[in-house]
This record gives structure tokens, C-alpha cells and sequence, in this order.
């Protein structure tokens, strides 16, 4: 006999567990580069950031769930690829309290208040990130190193009185300061292709997303008559959190449409909220408010470009005649 069960039909062995745990497996080989990149100025301070953030990501949703004796879930992972991502944006010269505070913000205000893992309006990780920024500015912006003043690329970029000229293969492996996880733009794309050759990832978003951003940088400057060279423009996608924010934040499944064409509007408004904060800010980077912001669209977007069900067109014109004869 053949037995037809209810829908859904399950073909798929993934899981919400499977799924973050690749996600956390992506992020080591960025994440190690940066606590090996920074040890011979910051020892094991980096390490030590990565292990309080995700501790802090855990202890936190579990005592929430405990408090409102909510079943326990961090046994999914979520709450570790969150403390990973809060981790990779901070700077080395953080303190252990800092990824504490930015846990406790992005997993209880962002993610556990609103029902938890699927429910959350916004990246728990970005939000922590954002907090961040916006109470310790100074501390979350710097990148001091023995007293003496590290410059970013990106800062560099911005801050130059003529456009210089980048060193892309230093860029490319990640021979400068920056936050933890975000120096080594070859250890993102290795990351990355994990991801996509897990299928973990649609490579939509990333692509649409840097490209984007890359282009709309070129016609600013372009059109406020600044110099614009293909190094500098390289030198744009290569630095800061663009490779990571692209692959790592903003694919977030339950922050990014699920549509086609959603995801294409998505990663065009990131990447012009990314390059216009980055040119004509107040500040080099603009990666996590750009994703935070396109976060809060994609109820918009998705409600405009979901595919209609076979024959609801037809249907909508048959009453639209209807009413018309009447």
C-alpha cells in the first residue's frame, strides 16, 4: 500500500543545529587568523574575547530560558555563531566586559524578548556590535597598538588629503589592524566557500551586495569629481567588514528574504547604505548599520515581491470583471 502523509514533506536531514554549527566552522579559519595576527601585540587577548563572547551568548539565553522556563536551546548552536560574529567585530584592544554587555543586548533585547531563534526582527550579533559602538565609541574605534595610533585602511582611505595608493596582497591576506575577524579577506573567502559548498548559503546576497557597493562608491566619487582608481575600489571590498558582513551577517535566514528578487532589493539597499556611509559619513565603515537597516525592510520587501500561488491572478481579475459588470 501506498501511504501519502500530511504535508510538509521532510527530504531535507538539516537541521537548525546542523546548519549553525557549519556556520561556526566558517568563522574559525577568519577568527584564528586574527587571534595568530594579533598575538605578538595583544598576546591572548583576542582569544580570550572570543571565548568570554561566546560564553557570555550562551549563559545568557540559557538563563533567560530558564528565568521564563522556556525549554533550553542553545544546544542549536545559535547562540555560539552569535558570540562568534560579536567577537569578530570587536577590536583587540577590547576589554573582557565589552563582549558582555554586547551579548547580553543582542541575545535578551534583540532575540530571546522577541521569541528566540526565528523570531528576531534583526541580527542579535549586529545589534550587540551596534550597542557597542554607540556607548564606547572610542573604545570600539580603537586600534591603538603600544600607545601608537593604527590606522585602518579604511581610515586611511577616507582621511588621506589625496587618494593613496593601497597595498591589495597586504589587504588580501590581512597584513594590518582592523577588529579580530575581519583583517584577512582570504580567510573570509575561505570561509565563505564552505559555506557555499555546503549549500549552507546562496551566493546572491554576497555578490549583489559587494558589487553594489563597490559601484555606488565609483559614481559618488565620480560625480563629486574625487579621484577614483581601480586600486582604491579594490581596496573598498578588500577592507573592513564588507567580505564578512556580505557572507556571514548578511545571509542570515531569519533576517534576509527568503524571495529571489527579495534578495537581490536586499543586498542593493545594503550596498548603498554602505557606501553612502562610508563616503559621505562621519565614519569609515557603516557594514552593521547598513545590514541592521536592511534588516528592519525585510518585512517590506518580502510583502512586495512574494510569488503569488498558481491561479491567484486569474482570480483576482475574475472579481476585479465582476465588480466591474456590477
Amino acid at each position: 500500500m501506498y501511504n501519502v502523509s500530511v504535508s510538509p514533506h521532510v527530504r531535507d536531514k538539516s537541521s537548525s543545529q546542523k546548519i549553525m554549527l557549519d556556520v561556526a566552522i566558517a568563522l574559525l579559519p577568519t577568527l584564528g587568523y586574527g587571534v595568530y595576527h594579533f598575538w605578538s601585540d595583544f598576546g591572548a587577548r583576542p582569544l580570550m574575547l572570543i571565548l568570554v563572547s561566546v560564553a557570555s551568548c550562551v549563559a545568557f539565553e540559557a538563563l533567560f530560558e530558564l528565568i521564563t522556563k522556556r525549554p533550553i536551546t542553545v544546544f542549536d548552536f545559535s547562540a555560539v555563531v552569535t558570540g562568534l560574529i560579536i567577537a569578530l567585530n570587536l577590536p583587540p584592544t577590547a576589554t573582557w566586559w565589552m563582549p558582555v554587555l554586547g551579548s547580553a543586548f543582542g541575545i535578551i533585547a534583540a532575540k530571546m524578548l522577541f521569541g528566540g531563534l526565528g523570531q528576531n526582527f534583526m541580527n542579535p550579533a549586529l545589534a550587540g556590535r551596534c550597542f557597542l559602538v554607540i556607548s564606547f565609541t572610542q573604545r570600539m574605534t580603537n586600534f591603538a597598538v603600544d600607545a601608537t595610533s593604527s590606522a585602518t585602511p579604511l581610515a586611511v582611505m577616507k582621511n588621506a588629503d589625496t587618494l593613496p595608493k593601497m597595498d591589495l596582497l597586504n589587504l588580501f591576506i590581512g597584513n594590518h589592524g582592523g577588529c579580530i575577524g575581519e583583517v584577512s579577506a582570504l580567510c573570509i573567502l575561505i570561509g565563505a566557500a564552505y559555506l557555499l559548498v555546503k549549500k549552507i548559503i546562496s551566493p546572491v546576497i554576497p555578490c549583489v551586495y559587494i558589487l553594489s557597493t563597490v559601484a555606488i562608491i565609483a559614481i559618488i566619487r565620480f560625480i563629486s569629481k574625487d579621484e577614483v582608481t581601480v586600486n582604491y575600489l579594490v581596496a573598498q571590498a578588500l577592507s573592513g567588514g564588507l567580505l564578512a558582513g556580505a557572507f556571514f551577517m548578511a545571509t542570515d535566514y531569519v533576517t534576509s528574504p527568503i524571495t529571489f528578487k527579495g534578495k537581490i532589493i536586499f543586498a542593493l539597499v545594503l550596498g548603498l547604505l554602505t557606501a553612502l556611509f562610508r563616503t559621505l559619513g562621519s565614519t569609515a565603515e557603516g557594514v552593521s548599520y547598513a545590514i541592521i537597516i536592511g534588516n528592519l525592510l525585510v518585512p517590506i520587501i518580502e510583502k512586495k515581491t512574494i510569488s503569488l500561488p498558481f491561479g491567484c491572478e486569474r482570480v483576482k481579475k475574475v472579481k476585479a470583471a465582476k465588480e466591474e459588470s456590477k
